[in-house]
Order: structure tokens, then C-alpha cells, then sequence
């Protein structure tokens, strides 16, 4: 007779890591129900020859029947938001090194490619245009998430985290060309990439209408009254943009050098990357334009708000000068002296008054002369 006993889950998870303190090698995670990798684990394909094989299976069932099975054969894992112990179990199964597994941990990763052994570690920062109806001070524009991929000789594993969106219909893509799957793991790497760098000129081309709203309102006639706020919240969310972007120009560029090859990438799918390579290098030229023009819009600003502010100042500079002529004059005769000029004189008021608006008249046509008024 049998005994089963079952465990909690969080009592079993305890029971794994003490089992690697002592053995130093991972748990059995052969059988689904064993497996601490099932909270995240969206997908399980096992890919031979290019096509899909339909089948239920655990993580540690795929990779024994890939290394069991022909050479042109791969395992893709996807996972979404796993814990660190879910990390550590998923390198105990496919060996990964430690380094790349701490990086894989968390999101506000920096993008990058870097190699460990024999499998890449990629970085990438997905984004995503926020639609708006008018930009504000504090408009969200571009929404950032992450997506870790552990690329190697037969297998591929991909880790999303935050907003970065379903790679069903990548997946799905990439089963219509069985021809370019059938290249292995790396495969799948270049059509992530090309995914996600596809996205970055959907963003910056979206980036092109806010871009123009702002500048047509800079220099419309109520100038004036644009907020700056908006413009550098434009800027913000640039950067944000180039922060993805910028830093996967030099890594992408790596993978197409023929005299320093990179495993698990076949020099087949060298052409194709140095094309996502070009893709990247066109987006990070547009948003680096798109800064500048930022720049110089924003200057534009300030130059016609400083202008405006003169123009005020001169308008009230002229209007002060000749409110001035006339109370100069009642000034003068304001005094009350016995003995002044022309008050007894009965044509004296009259003469004052039109001397007044005389002075004021020849003072107003000056400064209308001068563009001051």
C-alpha cells in the first residue's frame, strides 16, 4: 500500500530549497504538479523541424524530449512575472548562469544583449503609445515594459515583465514560416527583436502628431499662452523612448559580425538581424531629431515669451511717459502762487488744457512712429 501525502504549496517550496542546500542539485521537475514554475508558465512549445508538436507537457518533459529527440528541435518557454524562486528553478532545469538569472529578476532592467557560456541574455524595453485626446502637463505617452530572453542551443525562454503584451501572435507568425524556425532558437530571437524595434518606429511615427500639435501652437498667433509644461512633458517621454531604444544599437550590431561569431545565432540569420540592426540605428536618428527639434521649439518659446514681455514693457514705458505731460502741467499751475503766469488771464485755463493735449498728442504719434505703441 501506497502512503501520498500532500504538501502546501509554501511548505513545499521550503522543502525544495532545503533539498538544494543539501543535494546542490535542483528538485524533480518532471511532473507538472511538482513544478514550481506553474503560477507563471503562459506557454510550453516544443518545436522540431520547424513545426509545432502539439502536446501537453511540463518544462522538464519539453527539454528531455528535445535532447532526446533530432538536433533541429527547441523548446519555448514563456513565462510571465515569476518570482525568484520560480528563476532559480527554471536555471536548476536548463543550467543558466546565476549572473543572468539575478539579472532576469525584477523589472527597470537596462537593455542589453550580453552572452554567458553558450546562451544569450537579452534585455529588451517594450513600449507602447498611450492615445490621448490633448496633451497635458502630465499626459502618459509612452508605456514601457520588459522582456528578458534566455536564448540557447535548444531552447528558448522568454520572461515578460510589466505591459510588455502577448507573443501569441509572434508565436503564431513564426509557426507560418516553418523555414525560418527550423533555423533553431535564434530564430525566434531575431522575430522577437524585430517585434519589439518594430514597435519603437510605431511609437516615434505616433510621437511625429504630438509633435507637430506642439510645434503649430508655438508659433500660432496665441503663442503667448502655451503651457511649457506640455513641452517638456513631450521631452520627458522622449527620453523615456530613447532610454529603450538607444542602448540596443551596439548589442544588435554584435550578432551581425561574421569574424566574431555569437552561438546559438547561425550566420544565416546574420542578414537578418543587421536589418533590425538598420531598423534600430533609423529610430534612434528619428528620436535624436525629434529631441533636437524639442530643443529648438522650446527655445522658440521662451525667445517669443521674452519678446512679448518687452513688448509690454514698452507699451507701459510709453503710456506712463505721456500720462506724465499732463501731470506735469497740473503740476506747475497747481502751486496757488499769488504771482504765476497767465492765472489771471482769462484765456489762460483753455491755453493749458490744449497745451496738454498738444504735448500728449505729439508724445503718442512718437511712440506710434517707433513701434512703441
Amino acid at each position: 500500500m501506497t502512503l501520498s501525502v500532500s504538501l502546501p504549496r509554501p511548505r513545499l517550496r521550503h522543502l525544495r530549497r532545503a533539498v538544494r542546500r543539501v543535494t546542490g542539485r535542483g528538485v524533480d521537475l518532471s511532473h507538472p504538479s511538482r513544478s514550481p514554475l506553474g503560477s507563471a508558465v503562459e506557454n510550453c512549445v516544443v518545436f522540431e523541424e520547424g513545426v509545432r508538436r502539439a502536446r501537453d507537457c511540463s518544462a522538464a518533459e519539453a527539454l528531455e524530449r528535445v535532447r532526446k529527440g533530432e538536433d533541429r528541435s527547441f523548446v519555448w518557454l514563456g513565462l510571465h512575472e515569476p518570482d525568484q524562486e520560480e528563476l532559480d528553478s527554471l536555471a536548476d532545469l536548463f543550467g543558466l548562469h546565476p549572473l543572468a538569472v539575478a539579472n532576469a529578476a525584477g523589472p527597470h532592467r537596462r537593455p542589453r544583449l550580453m552572452r554567458y557560456d553558450d546562451t544569450l541574455f537579452a534585455v529588451f524595453k517594450t513600449v507602447r503609445y498611450v492615445e490621448h485626446e490633448e496633451l497635458t502637463a502630465s499626459s502618459e505617452i509612452v508605456d514601457t515594459g520588459e522582456l528578458v530572453v534566455f536564448t540557447g542551443r535548444d531552447f528558448v525562454i522568454t520572461v515578460r515583465n510589466g505591459p510588455s503584451g502577448s507573443l501569441g501572435p509572434i508565436r503564431e507568425a513564426l509557426e507560418d514560416n516553418p523555414d525560418q524556425l527550423a533555423l533553431g532558437p535564434a530564430a525566434v530571437l531575431h522575430a522577437l527583436a524585430d517585434h519589439v524595434v518594430d514597435e519603437y518606429e510605431a511609437v516615434a511615427d505616433a510621437l511625429q502628431d504630438d509633435l507637430d500639435a506642439v510645434e503649430s501652437e508655438v508659433f500660432s498667433a496665441a503663442a503667448g499662452r502655451v503651457d511649457p509644461g506640455r513641452i517638456y512633458q513631450l521631452k520627458r517621454e522622449l527620453l523615456e523612448l530613447r532610454r529603450a531604444v538607444a542602448p540596443l544599437d551596439r548589442p544588435l550590431l554584435a550578432l551581425t559580425d561574421p569574424l566574431k561569431p555569437m552561438p546559438p545565432v547561425p550566420p544565416e540569420l546574420q542578414p537578418y538581424f543587421r536589418d533590425v540592426a538598420d531598423h534600430l540605428a533609423r529610430t534612434v536618428e528619428q528620436i535624436t531629431a525629434y529631441d533636437g527639434l524639442l530643443d529648438s521649439i522650446l527655445q522658440a518659446h521662451l525667445a517669443q515669451v521674452t519678446v512679448a514681455q518687452n513688448e509690454d514693457m514698452r507699451k507701459i514705458t510709453a503710456w506712463a511717459a505721456i500720462i506724465a505731460v499732463p501731470t506735469m502741467g497740473c503740476g506747475v499751475w497747481g502751486m496757488n502762487f499769488d504771482f504765476m503766469p497767465e492765472t489771471k488771464w482769462v484765456w489762460g485755463y483753455p491755453l493749458a488744457l490744449g497745451l496738454m493735449v498738444t504735448a500728449c498728442f505729439v508724445v503718442h504719434r512718437s511712440f506710434r512712429r517707433n513701434g512703441w505703441l
